[in-house]
Order: C-alpha cells, then sequence, then structure tokens
C-alpha cells in the first residue's frame, strides 16, 4: 500500500521560509509525477508545483521565484522549498504522487498525503 506523509509545516512571518517534505512508502513505487498542492481559506484546492519523472517541472505563477520542488530518488521523497512567504500562502499543503500526463492536474494523481498546515502572518 502506498502512503504519502508530510511534514514541515509551521507558523512563520511574511519574508520567511519553510521546507516541506513528503516521503512516499510502497514497495518499489516509483511516481511519475510527484506534485504539491494547496488549499488556502476559503478556496479550492490548487497546484502549487510538480516534478515529473523526465525532470519537467512546473509552478503556479503565484509561486515562481519563491518555491522550488525537489525530488530525492534514493530516498523516494520530495520537497517544496518556500522562500519569501506572504500571509497569501497560508493554506494546508499536500503531497501527492500518481502516473501519466503533464503532472499539472489532479486527476492525474492517485495518491495524496493528509496534509501540513502553513501558517504565514
Amino acid at each position: 500500500d502506498v502512503q504519502l506523509v508530510e511534514s514541515g509545516g509551521g507558523s512563520v512571518q511574511a519574508g520567511g521560509s519553510l521546507r516541506l517534505s513528503c516521503e512516499v512508502s510502497g514497495d518499489r513505487y516509483e511516481p511519475y509525477c510527484m506534485g504539491w498542492f494547496r488549499q488556502r481559506p476559503g478556496k479550492e484546492r490548487e497546484g502549487v508545483a510538480s516534478y515529473r519523472c523526465d525532470g519537467n517541472i512546473n509552478y503556479a505563477d503565484s509561486v515562481k521565484g519563491r518555491f522550488t520542488i525537489s525530488k530525492d530518488k534514493t530516498k523516494n521523497a520530495a520537497y517544496l522549498q518556500m522562500d519569501s512567504l506572504k500571509p497569501e500562502d497560508t493554506g494546508m499543503y499536500y503531497c501527492a504522487a500518481g502516473g501519466g500526463g503533464t503532472c499539472r492536474e489532479e486527476d492525474e494523481y492517485s495518491h495524496w498525503g493528509r496534509g501540513t498546515q502553513v501558517t504565514v502572518s
């Protein structure tokens, strides 16, 4: 059974940084896509960043230049380095893994973590 566990969320002042981690467990599961999504208060869940197994990376316009997604294949883990955080970045952040496609859409992901809260004040 594949499980994703996020960590690294917390509270930070505007301009600060956080690094989210996502560990993927499951025998020999190597996802085609790994992505980070977030749900901000009062809004629908949205894509933040995605990493495709061929190295293709995409970011939402709102986080370009501030967030960096990376993947450690040896640990089967993904990370989201978040710098220059803004209050509008506040929300629940979810890690997702899946296979096929552009890796930008929620329906391309089959496995989800439970989320980690990020609060920027």
